[in-house]
């Protein structure tokens, strides 16, 4: 894999997770709603699991 498509790969990686984790603290502040929390939440499990496999090392799994 060629380093500059690694490097996107974690980027949309990162927002990903990114994604998953602040909506959590603007639902408890009451900045939006449960739903668009769902919606958003939703969104950043599918970026994380469909990008981060291609990019984490495999040499650190004991299989």
């Amino acid at each position: 894999m060629t380093a500059p498509l690694k490097k996107a790969l974690k980027i949309v990686s990162f927002t990903g997770l990114v994604l998953s984790v602040v909506p959590a603290f603007l639902v408890f502040g009451g900045i939006i709603t449960k739903q668009l929390y769902l919606e958003i939440m939703f969104l950043g499990m599918v970026l994380w699991f469909s990008t981060a496999i291609f990019w984490i090392k495999k040499d650190h799994l004991d299989l």
